[in-house]
């Protein structure tokens, strides 16, 4: 017994030994000589810093200033409403939007109403199809989409100032499908009748 434990105590020893750092003479090869004689550098020496990438916001910086809805109302849309927005609208709302708010907006996306399961994962939003939000400016939708609202996170984070503008001119379109005005209506009879 008491061998084993001198022998286990002598390779122990060993192992020690020989994980020491000896510099040897000759050969003697450095693998990365940039990590084996590195610099030491401070925090606060200049140059210790990495340079700050391309498009990087500081952590005081606020690119959305505006704080109340009534202030939004003020904030028209700068995207300009054409057949290349609406589509990207149409992506945007189908990658981000519909699994809460549904096809048409009425609130009736997947995770609020699951088939065959005993409760929805998430609370009914509001349609979007509501007198409510077609009374909304553009400013008070882009503030939503922007800020967040009730369990609806800020999507500032998934989409750029103009993404949420082109969603917004989606949300329009899907609203005048719902409910289209006379004109629309005229304008359809005669789409109709001219593929006839």
């Amino acid at each position: 017994m008491k061998t084993m434990k001198l022998l286990g105590g002598l390779s122990a020893a060993g192992m020690l030994v020989s994980g020491c750092y000896v510099k040897h003479k000759d050969p003697y090869y450095v693998y990365a000589p940039d990590m084996h004689f590195s610099v030491a550098l401070k925090a606060q020496e200049e140059g210790a810093t990495r340079p700050i990438p391309a498009g990087a916001i500081s952590r005081e910086s606020r690119p959305y200033e505006i704080a109340s809805m009534d202030d939004a109302a003020r904030n028209p849309n700068p995207v300009k409403r054409s057949r290349d927005s609406l589509n990207a609208g149409r992506d945007l709302y189908n990658s981000y939007c519909i699994v809460c708010h549904g096809q048409y907006g009425e609130g009736d996306g997947t995770v609020t109403s699951m088939p065959n399961w005993p409760r929805p994962l998430m609370p009914r939003p509001p349609s979007l199809q509501s007198e409510k939000i077609r009374d909304y400016k553009d400013g008070q939708i882009f503030h939503v989409i922007s800020m967040g609202q009730n369990t609806m996170p800020s999507y500032a984070e998934k989409l750029n100032p103009e993404e949420r503008w082109q969603v917004v001119h989606y949300l329009r379109a899907l609203y005048r499908a719902k409910h289209p005005t006379a004109e629309d209506l005229k304008k359809a009879e005669g789409m109709v009748e001219e593929n006839i």
